[in-house]
């Protein structure tokens, strides 16, 4: 479906829309090529899964060999059916599957699901070649897929299943309001859908989407956010294509007030990766999609289990005001271990209120001691109903926004006023159950889920959710009215005009003059052919001044050695020229030398890496770090897609671990953090503008000067793409 996000007239270029999967998901009609009785074979469980799933719309099982199948007509292909279907399912051997699509095609049939394997999954050359292939005619047909080598979908809702697995045998769990995505089968099927609902959840839709050709994740999980059903979408990610559609998925996902939830495979495979330039070298790609989630405020976790235990907080859409949380129990012991652990999780326990004192005294005469978390103890044992009514009172404290209230063993009466309190509440109540209830045996966790509440049954998983959580309502807040507006004096021709004139390598000059078309400044320089044009620029510069090799061949000039610094007088002019290209021709004897870049000598700040690296899935990332000597021991540094405003990249500056360093210490004053944050900003934006024709981008050193100074690009290189 269309995203429901308005795009400002500066975001165009890389604008995305979701196909419409209406009919997908609620077929009118559906037809099953490779349609069979024999439940060993895939084919067969499918047909078997569909029919006793309740699918209330037409079944056309298409097999030439038979003429019923399940008591239901079968037809011998496509062309031979008596109505045009909205969906088709595919089990064929994969060098069949392409004229099942042309079939397809010829039809108008706007959907297929291929559940044939044999394609890009082995491998194999010319598996893959098949697979591109396929794609390839289903655009030339008009024809959208999902798979190959899927597992199918669920819809709960509509009561359509297209799928083989084992998962939903037996009766029909009731529809629920979490949609789950991924491209395995059995993690998404098994995992995160049947233990769910094992757990008391209710899910309304459920995808496998396998190789993911044509239509993929994101395109599912945009229709689960259209869906009036469906409250919070879970997505089991391997890899992730489209970093634009992301970025357009998260964007409907903020619009609609439904949170994305993912857990990502592959951590461990990533790391950094090898590149020419600093910035590059330093990107790992885990930790550039793990920035990346939490710019678009997807919420990652670590484990299947945690997306639906999240999930069970979220659901019920209210989120805390702030990380300010209480916590009530007659287990000091319990309290204790959640107190520790959620300190440890960034969850604050506030002071209550005067107020809140006063009332818990007269509730609970003899009790003394209110500190948070709040340990009733024997004043509150065997007297009914008082512990709800504690809980409550705390829960309506100004300065409580989240409530954890903490049972063991319980009657069902103080089970049961604790869920009532957790209805009628506007704040995220989560219950901590580590016992059960001493009176009733079929009020158990699992039934309290269902009524919609959260609950939780051991203190890690409790704090880890709730974390989630309020740092998702804290991106929420942080969004509301935020605009991205192109900053003024951004030239693109200018650069385009650098671009097209530039080969591959555009170094430390040019990059510079291009960086300066989009206002960020740069160091006084001039380009030197000559040691006479050297003294020359010297002396119109002032000493004293840097002197630098410029040339494409030679990346990093440190490397060579031709580099000069406090360059002073025209004697000294003249022998730091010519030690310069003697440096490097010793260097890179074949190196081609446009000259010799006379310097300004900057004044003394705060070096930061600033610069642009190519995510294979994300596209263009913009990186910020501490610079110089830095670099590579402490490897402290930030990662965001862009575009940036200036208030998002300042957020991203105070966001380093080094930050106390900018803000001034042993003696140094602070730095000038508002010109660091337009240049990155500034730097967003060219990325943002450029990142198909630009591969990386190096600014290394951007000096921070203290107070209102400024920052000024002392080097710079740009690589463009192949």
């Amino acid at each position: 479906m269309m995203t429901d996000l308005p795009t400002p007239t500066d975001l165009t270029q890389h604008r995305v829309e979701f196909v419409n999967l209406e009919k997908f998901f609620n077929p009118k009609s559906i037809a099953f090529i490779g349609a069979t009785e024999d439940l060993s074979k895939f084919g067969g469980r499918c047909m078997r899964q569909m029919i006793d799933f309740g699918f209330a719309g037409q079944i056309y099982p298409i097999n030439p060999k038979r003429d019923k199948v399940f008591g239901l007509t079968c037809y011998p292909s496509l062309g031979h059916l008596p109505t045009r279907p909205d969906h088709v399912g595919i089990v064929l051997p994969a060098a069949l599957v392409p004229q099942a699509i042309r079939e397809c095609g010829q039809l108008q049939i706007p959907f297929a699901t291929v559940f044939s394997a044999g394609f890009a999954e082995t491998a194999q050359p010319q598996d893959v070649q098949a697979q591109v292939d396929l794609l390839a005619l289903a655009r030339e047909c008009g024809v959208r897929i999902m798979g190959p080598n899927c597992n199918g979908m669920i819809n709960f809702v509509d009561a359509f299943a297209l799928t083989s697995t084992a998962t939903i045998n037996g009766p029909k769990k009731k529809a629920g309001d979490i949609g789950i995505v991924g491209q395995s089968g059995g993690a998404s099927q098994v995992n995160v859908m049947w233990r769910a609902q094992q757990l008391g959840l209710g899910v309304s839709y459920q995808v496998s989407c396998g190789n993911s050709v044509d239509l993929d994740m994101l395109d599912f999980a945009a229709f689960m956010l259209d869906s009036k059903d469906t409250k919070v979408v879970l997505i089991l990610a391997e890899h992730i294509a489209n970093g634009h559609k992301l970025k357009a998925l998260a964007q409907k996902a903020l619009a609609k007030g439904k949170p994305l939830v993912m857990v990502k495979a592959g951590k461990t495979a990533a790391g950094s990766k090898a590149a020419a330039s600093h910035t590059g070298a330093l990107t790992g790609e885990d930790a550039v999609f793990d920035a990346a989630l939490k710019q678009l405020g997807i919420i990652r976790v670590d484990d299947y289990s945690e997306l639906y235990m999240v999930a069970s907080i979220l659901r019920r859409g209210r989120l805390p005001k702030s990380k300010r949380s209480a916590a009530i129990s007659i287990s000091g012991g319990n309290l204790v271990m959640l107190a520790d652990l959620g300190s440890a999780h960034g969850i604050e326990w506030p002071a209550y209120s005067h107020e809140t004192h006063h009332q818990l005294s007269e509730l609970l005469p003899g009790f003394s001691s209110a500190e948070n978390p709040t340990d009733l103890t024997a004043a509150a044992i065997g007297q009914a109903g008082k512990f709800a009514k504690a809980a409550e009172l705390i829960l309506n404290d100004e300065n409580v926004d989240t409530m954890i209230p903490v049972l063991t063993i319980a009657n069902s009466a103080e089970i049961n006023a604790l869920a009532e309190l957790s209805s009628n509440s506007t704040k995220p109540l989560v219950m901590l159950w580590t016992g059960c209830a001493s009176d009733d045996p079929e009020l158990t966790p699992s039934s309290l889920i269902a009524q919609g509440h959260a609950v939780f049954q051991d203190a890690l998983p409790c704090v880890k959710m709730i974390q989630k959580v309020q740092e998702y309502a804290d991106f929420v807040d942080r969004s509301k009215g935020h605009q991205h507006t192109r900053p003024s004096g951004l030239d693109r021709d200018a650069v385009q005009g650098i671009l097209n004139a530039s080969g591959p390598v555009i170094s430390e000059h040019v990059a510079k003059q291009l960086l300066s078309h989009y206002g960020i400044p740069v160091s006084q320089e001039h380009l030197a052919k000559t040691a006479s044009e050297a003294i020359q620029f010297a002396k119109q510069l002032g000493c004293p001044v840097a002197l630098k090799i410029s040339s494409p061949d030679i990346l990093h000039k440190t490397e060579s050695g031709a580099i000069r610094l406090n360059v002073l007088g025209d004697s000294g002019v003249q022998i730091a020229f010519d030690g310069v290209v003697q440096d490097a021709r010793r260097y890179k004897p074949d190196a081609a030398i446009e000259g010799v870049l006379v310097q300004e000598m900057a004044p003394k700040g705060v070096e930061m890496l600033m610069g642009m690296s190519s995510d294979p899935s994300l596209g263009g990332i913009v990186s910020l770090g501490l610079g110089g000597i830095f670099v590579e021991t402490l490897k402290d540094i930030t990662h965001r897609l862009p575009p940036l405003s200036e208030e998002e990249a300042l957020s991203a500056i105070q966001s380093l671990k080094g930050i106390d360093i900018l803000k001034g210490t042993r003696g140094q004053g602070p730095s000038d953090l508002h010109a660091l944050a337009s240049a990155y900003s500034r730097l967003s934006w060219l990325v943002y503008d450029f990142q198909e024709q630009i591969q990386e981008i190096d600014v290394n050193p951007i000096i921070v000067f203290s107070g209102a100074a400024g920052v000024k690009v002392i080097d710079a290189l740009i690589l463009k793409k192949k």
